[in-house]
Order: C-alpha cells, then structure tokens, then sequence
C-alpha cells in the first residue's frame, strides 16, 4: 500500500503559498514542495495531491491519500467533481486543476482519508512545514492557473 500525505498553504487568500507531499512506500519516503506566487490554499491542497499521484512510478497498488483539506476531500469522496465535469465545470474554480487530477483519479483509483490538521499528526504536521516553508521561498513562480482563472 502507498500512503500519500498532503497539505497546501497560502499567505493570504489568495497570496504566497506551497504544498508539501510525503510518499511512503515500504520503507521508503519521499518529501515533495514547491511554492508559488499569488495562488489560493485550496489550489495548493489539491495540487499535493496531484503532485503526489504524478510523482508514483507503480501502479496497481493500493493508495490513500490522507489530506486535512474537506475541500478536496469531500470533491472527491462525495463524487461532486463527477457532477462538475459533466456541467463541464461550469462556474467553479481551480478548473485547470481538476482536469489535471480527473485522469489521475482514473488511473490510480486512490482512496481518501480526511485529517484534522494541526493536530498533532507528526506527517500531516511535516507536509504543513513543507507547504509553508515553500511559500516563504524568494522568487516564487507564478500559479499560471490562477492567473488564468482571474483574467477569465
């Protein structure tokens, strides 16, 4: 079983923000993060979530992302993204985004474990480090997504 553990974090709403990914497999891990100028937090939640399933080299195996986001959480487990994409994601947000997980999702088939965040789960609480430290980074790129969802 692979274990994905994500978070996201964004400096203001939108603002400076960065995801960080944790991959464990057997006893390997591998710590993901990027940061990125001028985005939204739920951007960032749902992009460790793709970078984590875009980072795994296998398939076939079972998958459980664990994620303190309800936002991405609850698109997912509650089937609204299905919904969204045959509305053709009419007026929702971080469109660019879902389209980029959706396959994902296909190939993958991950399961979804919600956590409390900032709750004392020591990988949770590294993703958070990960994710907050990312978006403190000096000449951060910019989200283009989100840049193209505002002038739209």
């Amino acid at each position: 079983m692979i274990k994905i553990y994500t978070d996201g974090a964004s400096k203001g709403n939108p603002g400076n923000g960065g995801y960080g990914v944790i991959l464990l497999y057997k006893n390997m891990r591998k710590e993901l993060s990027e940061g990125f100028r001028l985005t939204t937090n739920n951007r960032m939640e749902l992009l460790a979530v793709i970078s984590g399933l875009e980072a795994l080299k296998v398939e076939g195996l079972p998958i459980t992302i664990y994620s303190d986001s309800k936002y991405v959480v609850d698109s997912v487990q509650k089937g609204w993204i299905w919904g969204w994409q045959k509305k053709g994601f009419k007026d929702k947000k971080n469109v660019d985004l879902w389209k980029r997980y959706i396959p994902l999702h296909t190939k993958f088939k991950p399961q979804f474990q919600w956590v409390k965040g900032h709750a004392g789960n020591p990988l949770n609480e590294r993703c958070d480090e990960l994710a907050v430290t990312a978006a403190l980074g000096y000449n951060l790129p910019p989200d283009q997504g989100y840049e193209a969802e505002q002038k739209a």
